[in-house]
């Protein structure tokens, strides 16, 4: 049988980040996407996925946006509340692992997923977790390269042409054992090691995590055109469902 049917499967959402490269009056989790706030979409998507046992959101103590969103957000089925932010997305996410543990067991699933990733399909998340199956160091959702990869200098001055083969873009969610991610965070962070996501934390410590190809439309919102294609992205996602 598979590890992943012995055991729980959990979600944290780190949304504590500002999005300054949006260059709103907002952060980019609370912009309006088809009438109603990205974060909603996002959470939605995981509060519905039968596999799921809960939900956290992580938010800043500063977050002035959320408390207006709680009463809608307390009608999602799963959502068990939010935890603290940290200073890093490293520090958010290791904040929600220790609150996730009073509800999951040790060798419980986690899922991370980014607040402004709300066009992630349930068979996305289906793919990742019958993927991952009895694997001990997880994987993520990626894409692999497409486009040719150009390495600059600081001037922008191209350096090489960089081989793409092998080559894939990180996605989320990325899954990993509540112990073994915990640990690997733990490390990183008493370290000083900047972590730009969950599976570079357990790369560091010799784990080799496994890729799972997802659908192209799991966009990240993160530049003021990225919140157009999504709104086209949705639309297109219902009417495929109808």
């Amino acid at each position: 049988m598979s590890l992943v049917a012995e055991t729980g499967i959990w979600a944290l959402v780190p949304a504590a980040g500002l999005g300054t490269r949006m260059q709103a009056a907002l952060p980019k989790q609370y912009l309006a996407l088809l009438g109603r706030p990205v974060i909603l979409h996002t959470l939605e998507r995981l509060c519905t996925y039968p596999r799921l046992h809960g939900v956290l959101v992580g938010i800043t103590a500063q977050d002035r946006y959320w408390p207006a969103l709680a009463g809608d957000a307390k009608r999602l089925p799963k959502l068990l509340g939010t935890f603290a932010g940290g200073e890093t997305r490293a520090a958010t996410v290791l904040n929600g692992l220790y609150q996730i543990a009073t509800h999951a067991k040790a060798r419980d699933w986690i899922l991370v997923h980014d607040a402004v990733r709300p066009c992630l399909r349930h068979q996305d998340l289906d793919r990742l977790i019958d993927s991952i199956g009895d694997y001990p160091d997880g994987g993520l959702l990626a894409l692999p390269m497409a486009d040719t990869v150009k390495r600059t200098d600081e001037q922008g001055r191209v350096l090489k042409t960089v081989a793409r083969a092998g080559l894939w873009r990180a996605l989320t969610p990325q899954m990993f054992r509540l112990d073994m991610l915990t640990s690997a965070l733990e490390r990183a962070l008493k370290q000083g090691s900047a972590i730009s996501d969950e599976a570079m934390a357990v790369e560091q410590f010799g784990a080799k995590p496994r890729v799972v190809a997802g659908y192209a439309d799991n966009i990240k919102i993160t530049l003021p055109d990225d919140l157009a294609l999504a709104g086209l992205l949705l639309k297109r996602q219902e009417e495929q469902r109808a």
